[in-house]
């Protein structure tokens, strides 16, 4: 039986009721040329002994990249998670991602997700935190469309330094919405060019977006970018966090005047996984909680007196009535969620801030490396555990880094023709001093 099982007539009644003719008219915005044309070219299903014999044998020939140092970021980063995040999230009551409408029942779900949020908003310097998107992407659509909702412009302007992906995501959510999204670009030491976002400021700017660290690793001056906007309808600015490991470290956004933090909380416990599964997350100050997507859960007594937790601020009609919600492309990511609770709880303050200086120590030290080799960093601000070179051949040099059992890092010219050459490189706990001196002599003899 299929998922959603529907007879010939079903289809024709929902049809008629949205006032289409043919299921084809649901897909007429996806251009001609990009529809599939006929069946999918797959092979003949098979049984599922023969299926599993059949992964099993090819899963034999894989050479595995999990055991080779990664000095590849770019947005996911290889840290560690401890055990017993894995052996907590097995416990069958929090297998579930519907959100816990029911107090009485969902104790400990709603705890989980309180503690959650008050551990971003600790970490970002906000008020207040939500319970969690599908990722940072989504995070900073969703920042734009709630700074439209508090601001009322509809121009966005994002630092080029963002996240690429970051930046597609928050182009194709707002297309036919009437927004403008205009990027500004970056200066030649990796930060935000001042004196272009000030030129492109104008009172339909709702929103600032500056990435904390930014895509090149380069740590944004925020406090300066916060005091280039003035006026009487002053934009907000929001932090886009995709290391959220940064957090421990580097000072609080919402303590160098950013109004939203936005981001990934990946780096919390939760594995790679070959593109997912990711963690976004909106914090803000007080004034702007009742325009936070998704769900928000509050502290509270009952009628023993007894401490007990709900959902807040928001009616469940927000969240099952599209014309009400304040948004429609958000989730409480229960389990990934509980992994980052579970993972913070774990590590506690100063274990977060330990780590946090060992990735610091690392990039530094595998900048040095690289420095004695002649290879120089691509900007001169301040870095986190992410960094920019410049070698002769970003794709030649990630070929031999492979072949030397090393995952090197990411070509930025893919993304910044004008950076030919720029190669991204990071360094967390996961690697070692002397990955760090092979991986600067091999690029070094690129040179």
């Amino acid at each position: 039986m299929r998922y959603l099982p529907a007879s010939e007539e079903d289809i024709r009644q929902m049809l008629g009721a949205i006032g289409a003719e043919r299921v084809s008219d649901l897909f007429a915005s996806i251009p001609e040329d990009l529809r599939l044309k006929g069946p999918l070219d797959l092979p003949e299903a098979v049984a599922e002994p023969v299926l599993r014999e059949r992964f099993v044998t090819r899963s034999i020939r894989n050479s595995s990249p999990t055991c080779r140092p990664c000095f590849l970021g770019a947005g996911a980063y290889d840290h560690y998670a401890p055990a017993p995040i894995d052996q907590l999230l097995m416990r069958a009551e929090f297998y579930t991602a519907y959100t816990p409408y029911q107090p009485e029942m969902a104790q400990g779900t709603l705890q989980a997700i309180f503690e959650f949020q008050t551990m971003m908003a600790d970490l970002t310097g906000m008020d207040v935190s939500n319970a969690s998107l599908y990722d940072g992407a989504s995070s900073v659509a969703e920042a734009a469309l709630m700074a439209h909702r508090i601001h009322r412009g509809s121009t966005v302007l994002v630092a080029r330094s963002v996240h690429p992906a970051y930046r597609e995501v928050l182009r194709t959510y707002t297309k036919h919405l009437g927004f403008t999204i205009a990027e500004v670009p970056y200066g030649a030491d990796g930060r935000l060019d001042l004196a272009a976002l000030k030129g492109a400021l104008n009172p339909d700017v709702c929103l600032v977006l500056a990435g904390q660290p930014n895509f090149f690793g380069v740590v944004e001056d925020l406090k300066a970018v916060a005091g280039a906007l003035e006026g009487d309808k002053k934009p907000l600015l929001g932090a886009v966090v995709a290391e959220a490991l940064s957090l421990a470290l580097i000072e609080p956004p919402g303590a160098c005047g950013a109004d939203m933090v936005c981001g990934e909380a990946r780096s919390f416990g939760l594995p790679l996984g070959y593109g997912g599964p990711y963690l976004g997350f909106i914090s803000t100050r007080q004034a702007h909680m009742r325009q936070l997507p998704g769900r928000i859960v509050g502290e509270t007594v009952d009628a023993d007196n007894r401490r007990g937790f709900v959902l807040t601020l928001t009616t469940r009609e927000q969240h099952i009535r599209r014309e009400k919600a304040t948004s429609n492309i958000c989730s409480n990511e229960g389990l990934c969620m509980l992994a980052a609770t579970i993972y913070l709880a774990s590590m506690g303050r100063k274990g977060l801030r330990d780590l946090a200086l060992q990735n610091l120590s690392k990039a530094e030290y595998l900048k040095a490396a690289l420095r004695a080799k002649g290879i120089q960093p691509l900007f001169g601000a301040p870095t986190f555990n992410e960094f920019a070179v410049r070698v002769p051949s970003a794709e030649k040099a990630t070929d031999a880094a492979y072949k030397a059992d090393l995952l090197g890092g990411y070509d930025l010219g893919r993304e910044y023709p004008e950076l030919e050459g720029g190669y991204l490189l990071c360094a967390t706990e996961r690697v070692s001093k002397l990955a760090c001196d092979r991986l600067a002599a091999l690029l070094g003899g690129l040179s």
